[in-house]
């Protein structure tokens, strides 16, 4: 050959798609091609291919295997036939530049090529009797796979030239499928005619092959049901159908020499792998009847009766079907089957998620879980969504107004490109994947074989996460967006959704008032102005995480308000539209409890705090800004009562903060995944609101001050925070545990100053705790001398007089949590100072007082737990609640605490890692102490932000019970776990309590 005709050959090729024109030079002008080298038409159909250069390789293996068969004729009525009959030439190079593993058999089965000539319209669209014929001569499970892959041969032809859609190609597999297992079947009868004579045996095809969508390379799901045979016991007949179904799956799923067909997988029948594989009717039923789960009865919207006894199938499918049609009103239906598609998405391994095709995020598997969904919702009362058909439901579910047309056309298109891409890529290998391939050949050859050949690799990249995305916006959206519209005005001919359906779907998504909702929908959504606009397209989305809540209602009435008090704003909904967080953020915030939606409602503009703009986000402010933005509204207020109003409402905004950012934290968002560390949550929480009380009295001190004295007051003053308080561990329902100390100025009378003094906490007290929009502050003073019989105000002497002579053993165990959080610094420092020794005593704890401080706790637990209340559940004083863990930690402070420096800390949770760190206790006691205490507040946490009022037992009603459970990150339907794992972290706790507080003293 000429370097010339070379150089163009070599051009051609190029041009006609080929990666390796060289090797392609050398095969077409090998001997096998000898007489069709020069065809332009080969060259043309070879281009056309998905891969040219595997379809030329394939050709020349093909040909090899004709002349390998000393059969002269069939290698040149091979050539002719390409050669003259354009069907065959692009079914056979269709294949070849599609499959390697088609082309492997091809090789073995050289003659398996004739089954693409034939050309008849039944050969377009065979169904399951055409497959029949031709598995008909398999006469053991070698020449049943050789039989089966001509069969599928066939359908690669069709699927690969265009002649068939995705969809008919799934159905078509799942036709092979049928007639495969009729075949395995018949196959195993034969091998035991007397099993077979005992029994009636019926094969239930779920999933794919069920909903007639299979791929090429899948798992066959099915499930076994038998009965009797006319003379044969039950038991015998169970024996006789078991041994024939697991002979089925052998002779399917084996490996011989001509590989496998495809694995059978009887994993979704009752009890799963642990059940029997063979049940009776009557068995079945009582299952399902009794014992099955939500999914269970998702997984049976497929099933469809394939192969053995056809009346005993179809009556399995009768008596299942009403059972199927009433799980949605099963309690938690909804959250139960969103739980379920959470819980695939994170059983994927994350260095593949991204190339998941059909479980990761837009994939197929959120397409079809959407339409089961709304099937079962809405299939109760609408015979015509009952099909186990992916495409078919949702084009019904369309018709009948139960999800947008536009809706359901863009997420056919996606469904159609996502499930081509799974057909192709397993094509190649015929082997079992979802993944997207990352080597550049083979994401040329899936472009190609889509039609994409300008850039196949960069299109079908584009192509493939455009569909994603498609998928991920509107999968949920599709249940929520005709909600909209039954309460909308719609364009002539648009179907909407019947009061009826909407009705059942709000239900289903755990409604308890769906007209309520309804009027709702219909007072945001409906208008034709910029504002309803904008909520039509906020809704669906806020739709879908209310119900993620255990109170949809509420979160939607709540969102009602705030929209009608923000709905002018032009930042509102502006902010929900544009901030992708902040209308989770929201979502999330208003369906949680009353708390944060009471201190967002008496100032809705705090909505903006919920942004990740200019808002401050949801980050907690440090105490010295805060302190340094209220004092400057002070300065700025007429008067005391104004600077305190301005204290309470920065407060009343930080609360709201704390809260939010708490929530967002224990429900987790897209963005931003539950916190793992539960301890790190409480600890936020409680530095974040003790900060907050500590910089609101340091502003209302100041006010007050400056309101009734000037500048200056005639005594110094300070206030020691006490109990959680002292020790940033304040709750959102926390009274502010507190001393307070003064000493005169210079040259004022004592009198005077004790004057002054009380007066200044008398007012402080009077304006924490005026009436208005902001929540009080209540100030305790009962920890003091003397408690509520001493004087509310003491002077630094005093208190050193009184703890030198007077003080008891739980005045110094209170001390143990005081320290300076407003006032005079200096004065701060000095009562500090004076209560060292007290509270770290330089010879620790003698045994009476070790005594006292038990007879003290044990006194307490029987006199202060109300009456009625379950010890075990009661988070304060129940056995391993929170004065259980507190008052170990400090008998180790008290103990230890002179000659340990780490435990000279008003910090529960910092002692108790100080008292391991100096070997006072095992790591595995200081572990269960530090889960108990973070469980017990955590619980007293979430009781405040579900109710809005303090509590330290959980709820007993449902929803409050459930939000609760919802906090602390159990799902719907688990209030009862969660209270087991309350019960088993508490009881755990208690036993350390037993030995480090009640046993023998630590050395």
């Amino acid at each position: 050959m000429t370097p010339g005709r070379r150089s163009s050959t070599f051009t051609r090729l190029l041009r006609h798609g080929f990666t390796d024109p060289s090797a392609a030079e050398r095969l077409l002008d090998g001997p096998e091609l000898t007489l069709v080298r020069d065809d332009p038409v080969l060259l043309e159909a070879l281009g056309a291919t998905a891969d040219p250069d595997l379809a030329l390789q394939g050709l020349v293996r093909l040909l090899e295997a004709q002349t390998a068969s000393r059969n002269d004729t069939a290698h040149r009525e091979l050539l002719d036939t390409l050669i003259a009959a354009k069907p065959l030439r692009d079914r056979l190079l269709g294949v070849l530049g599609a499959s390697a593993a088609l082309t492997d058999h091809l090789a073995r089965h050289p003659s398996d090529w004739q089954a693409l000539v034939t050309y008849e319209p039944r050969d377009l669209h065979p169904g399951v009797e055409e497959f029949e014929r031709g598995l008909a001569e398999a006469t053991d499970p070698v020449s049943l796979r050789v039989a089966y892959r001509r069969c599928l041969l066939s359908i690669a032809a069709r699927d690969v030239c265009g002649t068939t859609d995705v969809a008919q190609t799934a159905a078509e597999l799942a036709d092979l499928a049928t007639a495969t297992l009729r075949a395995a079947l018949a196959l195993a009868e034969a091998g035991a005619p007397e099993d077979a004579a005992a029994c009636r045996l019926a094969v239930i095809a779920m999933g794919k092959c069920g909903g007639h969508e299979l791929n090429y390379v899948s798992d066959v799901d099915v499930i076994f049901v038998a009965e009797a045979a006319e003379g044969a016991t039950e038991a015998k007949a169970l024996q006789a159908a078991t041994r024939l179904a697991s002979h089925l799956m052998r002779i399917c799923s084996e490996t011989t020499v001509e590989g496998s067909i495809w694995p059978v997988d009887a994993n979704l029948r009752p009890e799963g792998r642990n059940g029997p594989l063979v049940r009776t009717l009557s068995s079945h039923l009582a299952y399902y009847q009794r014992w099955a789960k939500t999914w269970e009865f998702q997984a049976l919207l497929k099933a469809r009766p394939v192969a053995g006894d056809p009346d005993l199938g179809l009556a399995y499918v009768g008596a299942l079907e009403p059972l199927v049609w009433k799980a949605a009103e099963r309690e938690n239906f909804v959250p139960d089957v969103q739980k379920m598609r959470r819980r695939v998405v994170e059983n994927i391994p994350p260095a593949e998620i991204e190339r998941e095709l059909k479980l990761g995020p837009g994939g197929l598997r959120d397409v079809e879980f959407a339409v089961q969904l709304l099937q079962l919702v809405h299939g109760r009362t609408d015979p015509g969504l009952r099909s186990g058909t992916t495409l078919d439901a949702l084009q019904a579910l369309a018709a009948g107004g139960y999800v947008g047309r536009e809706d359901a056309a863009r997420l056919d298109v996606a469904y159609r490109f996502l499930r081509s891409m799974e057909h192709r890529i397993q094509l190649y290998r015929l082997r079992r994947t979802h993944l997207v391939p990352e080597a550049e050949a083979d994401l040329r050859r899936l472009g190609r074989s889509l039609g994409l050949r300008a850039d196949p690799v960069a299109e079908l990249n584009r192509e493939w996460k455009r569909h994603t995305g498609v998928v991920r916006r509107l999968h949920e959206k599709l249940f929520y967006r005709p909600l909209l519209d039954a309460v909308a005005q719609l364009a002539p001919g648009e179907v909407r959704l019947s009061p009826e359906a909407a009705r059942e779907r709000l239900v289903a998504l755990g409604y308890a008032d769906p007209a309520a909702a309804l009027r709702h929908l219909e007072a945001l959504a409906s208008g034709v102005t910029r504002k309803a606009a904008i909520q039509r397209t906020l809704l669906p989305v806020l739709l879908g995480w209310f119900a993620d809540s255990a109170d949809p209602d509420a979160g939607l009435l709540n969102f009602r308000k705030v929209s009608d008090a923000l709905g002018k704003t032009p930042w509102y909904l502006r902010l929900l539209r544009d901030e992708g967080a902040a209308a989770e953020n929201l979502a999330r915030v208003l369906s949680a409890g009353r708390l944060a939606p009471d201190l967002l409602m008496r100032a809705p503009e705090a909505v903006a705090l919920l942004g990740d703009g200019d808002g401050g986000g949801l980050e907690p402010r440090g105490r010295a800004q805060l302190e340094q933005e209220i004092i400057a509204a002070v300065r700025r207020a007429e008067n005391a009562e104004q600077g305190v109003t301005a204290s309470r409402g920065v407060r009343r905004r930080e609360l709201f903060r704390t809260a939010a950012a708490d929530i967002v934290g224990s429900y987790g968002t897209e963005a931003n995944p539950v916190e793992a560390d539960q301890g790190a949550l409480v600890d936020r929480v409680g530095a974040a609101v003790s900060d907050l009380t500590a910089a609101t009295l340091a502003g209302t001190l100041r006010a007050v001050v400056r309101g009734g004295w000037g500048d200056t007051l005639p005594t110094r003053f300070a206030i020691i925070g006490m109990g959680r308080f002292g020790g940033h561990e304040l709750g959102y329902g926390s009274d502010a545990d507190v001393l307070f100390v003064h000493e005169p100025q210079e040259g004022v009378d004592e009198h005077e100053a004790a004057a002054a003094a009380n007066k200044v906490v008398a007012e402080m007290r009077r304006l924490l705790q005026l009436s208005s929009a902001d929540p009080p502050l209540l100030i305790d003073a009962g920890l003091r001398p003397e408690g509520k019989s001493g004087p509310l105000v003491r002077t630094l002497k005093s208190y050193e007089a009184y703890y030198r002579r007077w003080s008891l053993v739980w005045e110094s165990q209170a001390l143990l949590r005081a320290e300076p959080v407003a006032g005079d610094e200096d004065l701060g420092r000095r009562f500090t100072e004076l209560i060292d020794p007290l509270r770290y005593p330089e010879k620790g704890l003698g045994d009476e007082a070790v005594r006292e401080i038990r007879r003290l706790k044990a006194r307490m637990e029987a006199e202060r737990l109300p009456r009625g209340a379950d010890p075990k559940l009661h988070t304060k004083l129940g056995p391993g609640g929170l004065s259980d863990v507190e008052w170990t930690v400090q008998l180790l402070q008290m103990r230890h605490g002179r000659h340990v420096p780490g435990l000279r800390t008003t910090r529960t949770r910092a002692a108790l890692s100080a008292a391991h760190a100096a070997g006072l206790l095992s790591a595995e006691d200081a572990g269960i102490l530090d889960e108990a205490w973070v469980l017990a507040t955590r619980v007293r946490n979430a009781v405040m932000l579900v109710r809005g009022r303090a509590g330290d037992t959980f709820p007993t009603e449902p929803r409050e019970l459930a939000a609760v459970g919802r906090y602390l990150g159990f799902g719907a339907g688990h209030a009862g776990d969660m209270l087991d794992a309350y019960r088993r972290t508490a009881r755990r706790a208690r036993t350390v309590v037993e030995e480090l507080f009640y046993g023998d003293p630590v050395a």
